[in-house]
């Protein structure tokens, strides 16, 4: 691990102007590349102090062990430069989207003497039209079929169109009408590329106009009493009605417009584009990246907009680019596009109407490409095997953990402090096991100290199953088999049928399972405290580890460095699903219940007083403060309300101490009513862990 420090620029060495710049390794391999307005002002923020940088760059800048840089003119310059190094090497810690030119394209070859319509992948080739992408090659070529009976133009290949013209006989769909056999000479090379440019006109949009030629040339026949020719000419507006309808209308003015839609975690962002040609969805495209430099939304688009059209050319970039958030300059980034296309290209953020409703809808699927991405790499058994054969032998163990245990604390500042225990088995998760636990041992804020209660009650509760069940019967020192409370079971979460035993009652035993991994989610300070509480219990089979968030870090007991995984690691990947799933699970719990403490009322404890009677006396008084000030007999007002319950209430009220005032987060004013308001519960959900 380099120091930063060692590689650093002298003051006054990097110039004060726009560039690139290559952070490059030992080995002298690039490992990121970056633009910059200022190269003097953005290099300066990589050798700060560490303690000081996102997670990733850290790993980045003491990874690195040289920096070089590159001037240049104009920022559009430097967005031109970046694209191409990035392309060139391939650094390890920059954003990569991957698995772009698996997208299959309608293209029609405008470049050869008779142009073909066919299905192309991969890089595009100079004079040749393309269409697209679509999601699948059978779409194109169930559109293309229907559009042949309209414009026969040839799609068979080079071989196939120099043997027809061998032996002076067409192909199948020259005889059937689909082809107007250029080989044979039915047509000229001049009319058969009419042909073609008519398709591509049809293709880009301008349909509207040939379909109402089709129809006057319909009536024309009709009335002229060439029936035959008529009904040709129906079933050719047929067949081109037909090819719109696969791409539905969505925007009504004719728009030429890419929407560009994200969506992303701390790992993973997926990236959708619609296509939007002449008001129709001619195409779909997305991918899924890992984000392994520290980049924001507006960054992530920056880099799509590069993939999309950095090798791009005149119609190719559209006239508008619609996107969820925009890069930071976005100049420099609408200019390099508008000169790619050689006229003005609006790149900005849907505001209003239909443009931001089918951008929503962009986004939605940007959440199922993620969600999906998700769901087969955890569902995939060689993916989970291998992600656990790396776990043990990261961590040293004799045999893969398939049972994973993961804990997490949450509080707010201090309140309300819960933790969670989550299970994965097999590298999938076991919701039936959840459990919730209330810490009860101290009150205030200390992780340490909460993660080695958890622990310790969790063990406890596995040894008293080991004794009742005979595989156990001797108590550690110190120790005894007295029931532990404050355990909560995950109520609201599936249960599966799972053929585990179960108690006399018939309830499954909910401790009785040991796991051959604890994972805890913190870095050393938490580990420690966990390995402590196992050894207090006599337990030495179980390992333990620690994953800190937004860190790469596998932390150990007694190791004063941390284990590290590579990025791309399936085990990491595994490690971190599980310590995000216990934080979800111990986060929801104390919303929960915090939520109810902060709902609860002096009300509540009144015997026989039921929801109905109790709202009838908020309603009646408007507030506890109120309530608490009426007499019994203002009180027996309240329809509903008898004298004994009034007295009841009354008394209650009395000997209740009233709570102090609260106070709204966002204003600072005192709120005269009992209780938080729900504004008050946003902005406290922004402090809470």
């Amino acid at each position: 691990m380099a120091d930063p420090s060692s590689y650093r620029p002298k003051p006054g060495q990097i110039p004060d102007s726009p560039g690139v710049y290559k952070f490059r390794d030992e080995h002298g391999r690039v490992i990121y590349v970056g633009k910059a307005k200022s190269l003097r002002q953005r290099l300066a923020n990589y050798f700060q102090d560490l303690a000081g940088l996102h997670p990733r760059t850290r790993t980045m800048v003491t990874t690195a062990a040289s920096v070089e840089w590159t001037v240049v003119t104009t920022e559009v310059e430097a967005l031109q430069l970046e694209y191409s190094w990035i392309k060139e090497f391939d650094p390890r810690f920059n954003v990569k989207y991957r698995d772009d030119k698996s997208y299959p394209y309608l293209a029609v070859t405008l470049n050869e003497e008779f142009p073909r319509v066919q299905v192309m992948r991969g890089a595009k080739k100079k004079g040749v039209r393309y269409f697209g992408p679509y999601a699948h090659a059978w779409a194109i070529r169930e559109t293309v079929d229907l559009m042949l009976r309209v414009f026969p133009v040839r799609t068979c290949s080079a071989g196939v169109f120099k043997r027809s013209a061998q032996i002076g006989r067409p192909c199948l769909l020259g005889y059937i009408g689909k082809c107007s056999a250029p080989c044979v000479g039915r047509v000229s090379a001049e009319e058969h590329r009419e042909l073609a440019e008519e398709f591509c006109d049809f293709m880009a949009g301008r349909t509207g106009a040939y379909i109402r030629r089709l129809e006057r040339r319909m009536q024309e026949a009709a009335e002229e009493m060439e029936y035959e020719r008529a009904a040709r000419l129906r079933d050719d507006i047929g067949a081109l009605k037909r090819a719109m309808e696969k791409s539905a209308v969505v925007l009504a003015d004719a728009t030429d417009a890419d929407l560009i839609a994200v969506a992303e975690d701390e790992l993973e962002a997926a990236v959708q584009i619609f296509h939007v040609r002449g008001g129709r969805v001619r195409g779909q495209r997305g991918w899924v990246t890992d984000k392994v430099e520290a980049v924001t939304t507006g960054g992530l688009v920056e880099h799509a907009l590069q993939q999309l059209y950095g090798e791009e050319r005149g119609d190719a970039v559209p006239k508008e680019v619609l996107v969820p958030a925009l890069p930071e300059p976005v100049e420099p980034v609408a200019q390099w596009l508008s000169q790619r296309r050689g006229s003005q290209v609006s790149l900005r953020i849907p505001q209003r109407g239909d443009k931001k409703d089918l951008m929503a809808t962009v986004g939605r699927n940007a959440q199922q490409a993620l969600a999906l991405h998700k769901t087969k790499r955890a569902s995939d058994l060689t993916t989970r095997s291998r992600a656990l054969e790396e776990i043990a032998e990261a961590l040293g163990l004799d045999s893969v953990p398939l049972r994973i245990e993961c804990f997490d604390i949450s509080h707010l500042q201090g309140e309300d402090v819960v933790a969670s225990m989550v299970v994965f088995e097999d590298g999938l998760v076991r919701k039936s096991e959840y459990r919730r636990f209330q810490i009860k041992g101290f009150e205030g804020q200390d992780d340490v100290r909460s993660m080695h209660e958890v622990i310790g009650r969790r063990f406890k509760r596995y040894l008293q199953e080991k004794q009742k069940s005979g595989e156990w019967t001797e108590e550690p020192d110190g120790e005894t088999a007295a029931p532990v409370d404050g355990v909560v079971t995950a109520a609201g979460e599936p249960d599966r049928a799972d053929g585990r035993p179960v108690d006399d009652d018939g309830r499954p035993k909910r401790f009785a399972y040991p796991p051959q991994l604890v994972v805890v989610d913190g870095g050393a300070p938490q580990v420690a405290a966990a390995r402590r509480a196992l050894d207090e219990l006599g337990i030495d089979d179980v390992a333990v580890c620690g994953l800190a968030k937004r860190l790469e870090e596998v932390w150990l007991p007694e190791e004063d460095d941390p284990v590290v995984l590579p990025r791309s690691s399936e085990g990491l990947y595994l490690l971190q699903r599980v310590r995000d799933e216990a934080h979800r699970f111990a986060i929801t719990y104390q919303r929960n219940k915090r939520s109810k403490r902060l709902k609860s009322s002096p009300l509540d404890a009144v015997p026989g007083l039921g929801d109905t009677r109790r709202q009838a006396l908020l309603k009646h008084f408007g507030s506890l403060k109120k309530l608490r000030a009426a007499t019994v007999d203002e009180i027996c007002e309240v329809p509903g309300v008898g004298r004994k319950t009034a007295e009841t209430v009354a008394a209650a009220l009395a000997g209740a101490a009233p709570s102090a005032p609260a106070v709204n987060t966002a204003t600072g004013e005192i709120i005269e009513d009992d209780g938080a308001p729900p504004a008050a519960l946003s902005a406290e959900r922004g402090q809470e862990r």
